[in-house]
């Protein structure tokens, strides 16, 4: 009996304590459920500061600009490093470390300031600074409120916050209101976020409720408040009030660059580097809108240019409806003196001031730039001289285009230029379709097969719109040379080049049969003679025909044709129907469908 009460007692213990650890254990998990619930969906109503209270902060549209290198105010002057400026305002604003000088491009303007100088140059006049460029510690400092209006910013400093706000004109703003007094600017997009700013309704000034609104959530706005704070506020809590548009005066409208009254553009080049040609044989050219003499080159790295020029030459070309873009190029054969030119900002500005008194005194209508054979590395430094000249020639009525090769090839020739960059800045870019087989190539071949030709039209239109792109056309036939050495290797050469005549007239010479070859679109001539094979692929009035075909149907600006001495008049009437009668490509191809047109479609 005793033994059995003892048991009873310890099952009654045991069960007691199963009891107490079950009740413990689900009074820790409550505990722990509930922790979680408070931390996961209670409010978090701490205060943190929206800004490092140890510096001046920067901030641009909707975003803190943490850098190394921070902006700094100095006699009341807004100043920015440069490398923030490059990064997020103006990546092309150059600094050339040797000269201590910064130069800026805009659409319109060449700005150029010097460190430690207050004569700031604006489109070649000067202007007077409040503060230098200074230069501490290595970093650059630009004052950027006397820039401002080029870049199209506002700037604010707000004092109490020690913040420098920049926004962008000609942006669309939305503005709201808090309308409840449990609207607070949060870190993020919850309640757990700590509050940066709280409302008080009653006693803040009205300007002081203004939020401006950047993004749109389910039920959160992204805002900065007018102290700065940018942060995230609740969409039931704020009410949109207005849309405002933070624009600039309405300026004059901008046509864009010259257009003929007729049809495409028809630009030939003239080889002019050694006198006047004989005008008087030369004639009216139906059709053609613009010559390019060769004129202007670069004598020396320092910018002194080779002048070539001949008012004689325009007065007979405006005589005969014209326009003359003189074509300026740098030496082709000196590759170092171009690096040096391009690397120096003092050198730029000279060759640009005298290309800017040559434009006025000879009365150019435009500049016609071929810089070529230039190192991949000196790419971006010419696009910044592209970029100094083009505002400048622009200010003086003129028409500014460049010459550049197809995407593909070697870095000196084709890889040294950023095409998209150039694009965006001149009236026209020249596409030089031509040498496709080029004087030392290894494989004879066409100067420019019509599949070649159009493959590289679409890969540039990836990068140059095609209202401004020209169609480079070669009036220029090579002849092709193949002979074998003594181990039995076929050796190519290339002895002569022909203008059309004379390729014409050589053929005939040799008794050479002519064949259509259509990957070329073009007629092919091959003879032996002392032991050697000849071979010649003619540019002529078929072969332009189907080239210039292409302008319409890429809907391109027009042609650029190398040269005018080496064409024939037969040539000017193909280009005259095609560029300036012609509706469409589709109409060409039915009045030319005897034609073999062998490119894609």
């Amino acid at each position: 009996m005793v033994s059995r009460k003892r048991d009873n007692y310890r099952r009654l213990k045991r069960n007691i304590i199963i009891l107490f650890l079950i009740s413990f254990c689900f009074i820790s998990l409550s505990a722990i459920i509930y922790s979680g619930y408070y931390f996961f969906f209670m409010e978090n109503n701490t205060f943190v500061p929206a800004f490092d209270e140890n510096k001046l902060n920067l901030i641009i549209e909707d975003e803190i600009i943490n850098t190394s290198e921070e902006p700094k105010i100095m006699d009341g002057e807004i100043l920015l490093p440069l490398s923030v400026i490059k990064e997020y305002i103006d990546p092309y604003i150059y600094w050339d470390n040797n000269l201590k000088k910064v130069t800026i491009t805009t659409k319109d303007r060449v700005i150029r300031m010097k460190t430690g100088n207050l004569n700031a140059i604006v489109n070649n006049e000067e202007m007077l600074l409040n503060i230098p460029v200074i230069e501490e510690n290595g970093v650059i400092y630009i004052p950027i409120e006397f820039l401002a209006e080029f870049y199209k910013i506002e700037l604010q400093y707000i004092e109490d916050n020690n913040v420098i706000i920049i926004d962008h004109i000609n942006t669309i703003i939305q503005i709201a209101e808090p309308i409840d007094a449990n609207a607070v600017v949060r870190k993020g997009r919850s309640r757990k976020y700590p509050i940066i700013r709280k409302f008080d309704l009653e006693k803040d000034k009205p300007e002081d409720l203004k939020l401006r609104v950047f993004e749109e959530y389910k039920d959160w706005y992204k805002i900065r408040t007018a102290a700065g704070e940018i942060g995230f506020i609740e969409k039931k809590y704020v009410v949109l009030r207005k849309i405002l548009v933070n624009s600039l005066p309405e300026l004059e409208k901008d046509d864009g660059p010259w257009k003929p009254e007729n049809g495409k553009i028809n630009l030939v080049w003239d080889m002019m580097y050694s006198g006047r040609p004989d005008l008087s044989s030369i004639g009216k050219i139906e059709g053609l809108d613009v010559i390019s003499p060769t004129w202007f080159q670069l004598a020396n790295a320092e910018g002194k240019l080779i002048n070539r020029a001949d008012p004689v030459y325009v007065e007979w070309a405006h005589r005969n409806g014209y326009k003359v873009w003189a074509l300026f190029s740098n030496d082709f054969n000196d590759i170092e003196m171009t690096e040096k030119f391009l690397n120096n900002t003092d050198y730029r500005e000279n060759a640009i001031r005298e290309i800017l008194a040559y434009a006025a005194l000879y009365k150019l209508d435009g500049i016609n730039i071929d810089f070529e054979n230039i190192y991949k590395k000196d790419k971006d430094a010419l696009t910044q001289f592209v970029r100094e000249i083009t505002p400048l020639l622009k200010e003086q009525g003129l028409v500014v285009s460049i010459d550049v090769s197809v995407p593909d090839g070697s870095d000196t020739w084709s890889l040294c230029y950023d095409r998209k960059a150039l694009g965006e800045v001149v009236d026209y870019v020249a596409l030089m379709t031509y040498d496709q087989h080029w004087a030392t190539s290894p494989k004879a071949g066409s100067v420019a097969e019509i599949t070649w030709v159009e493959e590289n039209v679409k890969k540039l239109l990836k990068e140059v719109p095609r209202e401004k792109l020209l169609l480079g056309i070669p009036f220029y036939t090579r002849l092709w040379k193949e002979e074998v050495d003594e181990k039995g290797v076929v050796k190519v050469s290339s002895p002569k080049v022909f203008s059309m005549d004379a390729a014409k007239k050589y053929v005939q010479e040799n008794n050479a049969e002519l064949v259509w070859d259509e990957k070329s679109g073009q007629y092919y001539a091959e003879f032996s003679k002392d032991n050697c094979v000849y071979k010649i692929w003619l540019e002529d009035p078929v072969s332009v025909n189907l080239k210039s075909s292409l302008v319409h149907k890429y809907k391109l600006a027009g042609v650029a044709s190398w040269q005018r001495g080496f064409v024939t008049s037969e040539v000017w009437n193909v280009l005259n129907k095609n560029l300036k009668v012609t509706g469409s490509f589709q109409e060409w191809k039915a009045e030319n469908s005897h034609i073999q047109y062998a490119s894609s479609d």
